[in-house]
């Protein structure tokens, strides 16, 4: 019997790509799975798309909150019904190669790993594929990826055997940065599977567009997540912020 994996997708506004994004999940070819989405009351079809979903497929759960969550929390929503082993997460604007929770689940039972990520390529609104792949870089632990945030959340997959429970720390922009961080500093790491096995929407909406805003978060998370001391805080923003700038560029 093969492993369950919740997948987590929050949802807000997103009536032009979510269908897509449910069809990538549809595609797969490992079947076990259950997708989690938790509406974060959208203004749009959303919700009416995904309901549409969940009613020709009961492997699709929709939760409609009558409250704004904020992404950390609507995630945690749908973390907290997950019933599965492994826990992966996709954007309601995102898409994943069909082969990936295959291939990911594959490369973590055979390696006996508890958390793995995976290269991945950049589109545009349209889908159209912009020439550029976000490389894994080796595997990742707490010192590292304090530097370098080159983890993309919707490549992550997790194995709630081995890591234990995990949630979302509510923070604007960086709730998958500092969950990764809780993770580490329990002494587990990051492997990389280098295959490219998610794309990356690019739109003016995205959170992480917003730079200046990313970049206070990472902040935050520094000071008030982790802890650091000014000094510690200020070397690893500008490690950080030059690693950001060399994803983007080379």
């Amino acid at each position: 019997m093969t492993p369950l994996v919740s997948i987590i997708m929050p949802c807000y506004n997103a009536e032009r790509y979510i269908a897509q994004s449910i069809e990538s999940v549809l595609a797969q070819t490992y079947t076990n799975w259950e997708l989690l989405i938790t509406d974060d009351c959208s203004t749009d079809r959303s919700v009416k798309i995904a309901t549409k979903y969940s009613l020709q497929d009961d492997r699709i759960n929709l939760l409609v909150p009558d409250e704004h969550q904020g992404i950390a929390r609507t995630r945690n929503m749908s973390i907290s019904r997950a019933k599965g082993r492994f826990v992966a997460f996709l954007d309601n604007d995102d898409l994943w190669k069909p082969e990936k929770l295959e291939k990911q689940v594959d490369f973590m039972l055979g390696k006996g790993i508890g958390f793995s990520y995976t290269s991945y390529e950049l589109i545009d609104i349209d889908g159209v594929q912009k020439n550029k792949i976000i490389r894994t870089q080796g595997v990742i632990d707490y010192k590292k990826y304090l530097r370098n945030t080159i983890i993309g959340c919707g490549t992550v997959m997790i194995d709630r055997d081995i890591v234990g429970h995990f949630s979302m720390p509510v923070n604007d922009t960086s709730d998958d940065m500092a969950a990764w961080l809780s993770i580490f500093r329990k002494g587990f790491k990051a492997y990389p599977l280098e295959d490219v096995l998610q794309q990356y929407r690019v739109t003016g909406k995205s959170a992480s567009s917003n730079k200046f805003k990313a970049s206070r978060d990472v902040w935050k998370v520094y000071r008030e997540n982790e802890k650091l001391n000014l000094i510690k805080s200020i070397y690893n923003f500008v490690c950080y912020a030059f690693n950001a700038v060399k994803k983007r560029v080379l």
